[in-house]
C-alpha cells in the first residue's frame, strides 16, 4: 500500500499529464482539502466548474456537485472518486414527488437549493446556496409567491429574514439536523468565552443561540475578521482544517450531534473519498458523471441564473 506522500506524487504527475483540476468542498478530509487545486463552498464550486480551463474536473464532494460541474461544463470529463457519495438532503427530495407538489402551486416559481439532484434543477426556476440565498430571495418581487427546496430548516431561516412566507418542501440535511442544542449548552457553560456560529441548514432553536449564523464560507470569513479566540462551530467538522490554517491561534470545537463517540458531526457520504479513490479515479479515469443532454439544457438555466444575480 502506498503512503500518502507516494499517492501525492502520483496524483500530482497524472493530474498534470491529464490537464486535471481536482476541486474539494470544504468538508472533505483534510489531505484532500490540501491536495485540492481549489477548496470552497457550493457556490465557489460552481463558479470555479464553470470557469475552468482544465479538461477533466475531478469532484472530491457529494454527487450533485460534480452534476453541477457537468451541467455548466458539459464538454468536460467530470470525474467523482466515490460514486457512493450521494447528499441525503438531495435524497430527501425525489423529483417525480417534487414535481407533484410543483404542480399544485402553479402561479409559484421554484427556488432550489444547489443540494439537489440535476432532474429538481430541471424543474426549478432559480437555484441558491446558503452563501447567496438571501439575495436571490430578496431578489424576486414580494408579490411573487415562491416554492422552496428541499431545506426546511434553510428556508424557514430565509422566510425569517426576508419576511416572505415561501411554501417549503419538507427536506433536510442528517448532518445539521442532529446537532444536540443541549449539549452544545453544556458547552457553552464550559466555554464562557467562545462564540457559537451555525449554518442556517441548522434547526431553528439552535440559529436563536448562535452568535452568528452564515454559510460555510461565511462561518470561514467571521472566524477571521472577529475577534474571539474561541468558538464552538455548528456544521461539518471538515471546515474546522479550514479555519485552523487561517486562524492558527484560535481554538475551534466542533459542535456535537446527539448521538456521537467522537464528539463531531462529519458526512458520512463527504467522507467516503480518500487519497487512494482520488488516485484511482484520475488515473483510470472511472466514475464518470454522465447525464442526459435535455436534463442538461433545462437545469443549466437555473444554475446560471443563480450566477448572473450572485455577480
Amino acid at each position: 500500500m502506498m503512503t500518502n506522500e507516494e499517492l501525492i506524487l502520483k496524483i500530482n504527475k497524472v493530474r498534470k499529464e491529464k490537464n486535471a483540476v481536482i476541486l474539494a468542498h470544504y468538508y472533505q478530509e483534510p489531505e484532500i482539502q490540501d491536495i485540492a487545486d481549489f477548496v470552497g463552498d457550493s457556490l465557489d464550486l460552481s463558479r470555479k466548474s464553470a470557469d475552468t480551463n482544465a479538461d477533466m474536473i475531478v469532484f472530491a464532494g457529494v454527487h450533485f456537485m460534480a452534476e453541477t460541474a457537468k451541467i455548466l461544463s458539459p464538454q468536460k470529463k467530470v470525474l467523482i472518486p466515490d460514486p457512493g457519495a450521494g447528499c441525503s438532503l438531495a435524497d430527501s427530495c425525489p423529483a417525480d414527488e417534487f414535481k407533484k407538489f410543483r404542480d399544485r402551486y402553479p402561479d409559484h416559481i421554484v427556488v432550489s437549493y444547489v443540494n439537489t439532484t440535476a432532474e429538481i434543477k430541471a424543474l426549478t426556476d432559480i437555484t441558491c446556496t446558503s452563501t447567496n440565498a438571501v439575495h436571490i430571495i430578496k431578489s424576486i418581487h414580494v408579490d411573487q409567491p415562491i416554492i422552496f427546496a428541499p431545506d426546511r430548516n434553510l428556508g424557514n431561516y430565509l422566510n425569517s429574514i426576508t419576511g416572505r412566507d415561501m411554501v417549503l418542501w419538507d427536506g433536510a440535511c442528517h448532518v445539521h439536523e442532529e446537532f444536540s442544542l443541549e449539549k452544545i449548552m453544556a458547552l457553552r457553560e464550559q466555554h464562557p468565552d467562545a462564540k457559537l456560529i451555525s449554518h442556517p441548514e441548522c434547526q431553528r432553536p439552535l440559529l436563536i443561540a448562535s452568535d452568528f449564523v452564515g454559510s460555510t464560507s461565511a462561518l470561514l470569513k467571521f472566524t477571521q475578521q472577529d475577534p474571539a479566540k474561541k468558538f464552538i462551530v455548528a456544521t461539518e467538522s471538515g471546515i474546522l482544517h479550514q479555519m485552523r490554517k487561517y486562524n492558527p491561534l484560535k481554538e475551534f470545537i466542533p459542535a456535537p450531534p446527539i448521538d456521537s463517540t467522537c464528539g463531531c458531526n462529519n458526512c458520512k457520504y463527504m467522507r467516503l473519498h480518500n487519497l487512494p479513490k482520488l488516485y484511482a479515479s484520475l488515473r483510470d479515469e472511472k466514475f464518470e458523471i454522465t447525464l442526459d443532454e435535455e436534463i442538461i439544457k433545462k437545469a443549466v438555466k437555473p444554475i446560471k441564473r443563480m450566477l448572473e444575480l450572485s455577480n
